[in-house]
């Protein structure tokens, strides 16, 4: 198979830093979500300062560096499926980000998952390509082996409860066929998404340290496909809420550096 001729050379015909450049003062932590509306939401609430690019046939997408609580993070959008996702983070990587909070929805395998519910994932199925270029040929990989103990304690802080288990990351959503469905509950699914594996791949190989998570959005367990709150502009408010979870973790981990330096 060709996925499993992994390459473990860490530098290609051409580079990311050939792409981008270091941009001095950009923030060492970065917060990014999946969605228009929300990302906008969040720019807008901490009136966010345009600092960079990224470029690609699509067109230009800004990054914001954002000021909380007197810590500086960047606030970018992540482009779905992993391929360009993953582009995108190679890019973001090199302009500065060493540690990286990355949340969006899910689709969930078991419909006794609420909707909005927080999901932490801790392995991913490799149902997509991306990952097999930055680690060898496997069915799963770990998920957030760092930081997510933290993650918990600030849930609890703020009184959310949260699932823990496996997620299905594939590149054909609409190949998500109820046989497949059946066959990832058996291996231990509890969710699917589009990106997860090939994020925690990269990660591992650029040695960047990523967190992540869900909020749950369409079920897939039903013998009809329920859409639920996966519309961009259902339910705002408390994806809102969610988004400034995931920037209040991010400053939690810039400030333990800043303690590290201390």
């Amino acid at each position: 198979m060709i996925l499993e001729d992994f390459d473990e050379t860490k530098t290609s015909t051409f580079d990311p830093d050939e792409v981008e450049n270091v941009i001095p003062g950009f923030p060492k932590v970065g917060v990014t979500c999946f969605s228009k509306k929300l990302f906008d939401r969040l720019v807008e609430a901490f009136k966010g300062e345009e600092i960079a690019l990224i470029s690609n046939g699509n067109g230009k997408h800004p990054i914001y560096k954002i000021n909380y609580n007197g810590v500086e993070l960047a606030l970018f959008m992540s482009f779905v499926g992993a391929p360009t996702c993953i582009v995108e983070y190679e890019e973001v990587f090199v302009m500065g980000i060493k540690k990286l909070v990355v949340f969006g929805t899910c689709g969930v395998l078991d419909k006794n998952i609420k909707d909005l519910a927080i999901i932490i994932p801790n392995s991913a199925i490799r149902d997509e390509g991306t990952s097999y270029h930055y680690k060898k040929a496997s069915d799963e990989i770990k998920v957030n082996k760092k930081y997510k103990e933290e993650f918990i304690e600030l849930l609890n802080e703020h009184n959310y409860s949260y699932i823990e288990g496996k997620v299905w990351t594939t590149d054909a959503p609409y190949r998500e066929t109820r046989n497949k469905v059946l066959k990832r509950k058996k291996q231990g699914c509890i969710c699917v998404d589009m990106e997860c594996s090939a994020i925690s791949a990269l990660s591992e190989f650029r040695e960047k340290d990523v967190f992540q998570f869900f909020y749950a959005a369409d079920n897939l367990d039903s013998a009809k496909w329920d859409m639920r709150s996966l519309g961009n502009t259902d339910f705002l408010d408390e994806k809102e809420k969610i988004g400034l979870l995931a920037v209040e973790f991010a400053k939690k981990l810039a400030l333990k550096d800043i303690d590290k330096k201390e």
